[in-house]
């Protein structure tokens, strides 16, 4: 399968949020300083899916870089500073470029790592090269990614990475709210940046950039999948449903590596069982079909497996399978995978504890087939799962009767920690007599 072959199934890729999206270009090493040039852009909010909300709150960024004087005119002012938080691939860095793509305005992008070397002074200089050449391109929009890791709580021991963030401060103080200069940032730790930086007058407009719906994630899904042959078998809208918690970037993934198994395979056009397996791929890991597993391992795994199936389609509250399997995946020699029926807002304690039924399924299997002496460490993944889970159950939801409807700090007092140890094991055991 030649190159031409690939790209007609690859296309245009990259995910919301992620590095590279789509057909973005911007100037090699050797053609610019990235201190004082702007990034070329071609993004615009036709681009962005999956965060309307997002969206919207950002357009009267762009309605005041297009036309500053309707605002002025009344006495207005936009925030200083427009930071987005939200996790991985969110589409964040995405957002950002499309204000400056749909607004027609220079795009300064840099990334927090970017300021800091080994030289001491450094990341100030750039700072100030920065806003510098942002004044003169004004209107124009600086936006700083990952900006916690220069604008986290200052340390002592963190001279250098104060002497920035000081810049920084300085520099955002430093210029009139109408002077058309927006300063955006994003994180995905918004809870460990410095209050100097996130009061008002500074980054003073916090926007939380979600992951998509699955409205959301149908619209990414025929953003992806529009430039490429797709068969008549693809329901678009089963697939965005068959994938609550992905995010963007994700998706982007998913088309990705469907449209690369549709190039080995020479196929015409994408077919659902490609993206099925794409999917498959991303949850469940890659297959392992080569590898040696002896008669008595499988026979083991397949017992262990079927004991989380079986609790599962037996408990109430437990999320439908989607797919069983004792084909080796990733690290481990076999797997049940469930997924939720629909995006979930919040958890009920009986879906919490349905989960803990099914971890311990597969080591209660163990013991009732082959004995309590014959267990093995397959279960070594589960019980640290069911221990976690049960810890977030009883320290952080209240939802022990023991300990009651508190939340623990996280160094709590030797008498607390062994209350809460107790009712963590009680809580396991009772499931496992249970199960």
């Amino acid at each position: 399968m030649g190159a031409a072959a690939l790209q007609k199934y690859i296309g245009s890729l990259g995910g919301i949020g992620a590095s590279g999206v789509g057909s973005s270009s911007s100037y090699s090493p050797k053609e610019m300083n990235k201190d004082i040039m702007p990034e070329k852009n071609v993004k615009t909010f036709k681009d962005v899916k999956g965060c309307d909300d997002a969206k919207k709150e950002l357009e009267e960024v762009v309605e005041y870089l297009k036309n500053p004087s309707k605002f002025t005119r009344l006495g207005g002012k936009l925030p200083k500073g427009i930071l987005l938080t939200g996790a991985p691939g969110t589409g964040k860095t995405l957002l950002a470029k499309a204000i400056a793509g749909e607004a027609g305005v220079p795009f300064f992008y840099r990334a927090g790592s970017e300021f800091e070397e080994m030289f001491v002074g450094v990341g100030a200089r750039r700072v100030r090269s920065l806003f510098q050449a942002a004044k003169k391109k004004a209107p124009c929009i600086v936006f700083i990614d990952e900006i916690d890791a220069v604008g986290s709580t200052r340390k002592q021991w963190e001279g250098h990475t104060k002497k920035t963030l000081h810049q920084l401060l300085v520099e955002m103080d430093g210029f009139e709210q109408n002077e058309g200069i927006i300063v955006m940032a994003a994180t995905n730790l918004a809870d460990i940046l410095d209050p100097a930086l996130t009061r008002p007058g500074r980054f003073d407009r916090h926007i939380v950039v979600p992951s998509p719906d699955v409205r959301g994630r149908q619209e990414i899904l025929e953003l992806y999948l529009q430039d490429k042959p797709v068969a008549n078998d693809v329901d678009i809208n089963a697939i965005a449903r068959s994938t609550p918690g992905f995010n963007g970037a994700d998706l982007a993934n998913l088309v990705n590596i469907a449209a690369i198994k549709a190039a080995v395979e020479g196929a015409d056009k994408l077919n659902a069982v490609q993206l099925e397996f794409a999917k498959d791929r991303i949850i469940m890991g890659t297959e392992r079909r080569s590898m040696f597993i002896s008669d008595e391992s499988r026979k083991l795994t397949a017992y262990h497996e079927s004991g989380h199936a079986i609790v599962a389609l037996n408990t109430q509250g437990a999320h439908p399978i989607h797919k069983a399997t004792i084909l080796p995946r990733g690290s481990a020699l076999g797997m049940v995978t469930q997924l939720p029926s629909q995006d979930e807002t919040s958890i009920s304690k009986k879906q919490l504890l349905a989960r803990l039924d099914v971890c311990m399924g597969g080591r209660v299997a163990e013991e009732l087939i082959f004995g309590e002496d014959n267990v093995t460490t397959g279960a070594r993944n589960d019980l640290h799962t069911a221990t976690e889970l049960a810890q977030y159950m009883v320290s952080n939801c209240g939802m022990s009767d023991a300990i009651g409807p508190v939340h623990v700090k996280e160094r709590p007092s030797v008498e607390m920690q062994s209350r809460i140890d107790a009712e963590e094991v009680g809580c396991i055991d009772d499931l496992k007599c249970s199960s």
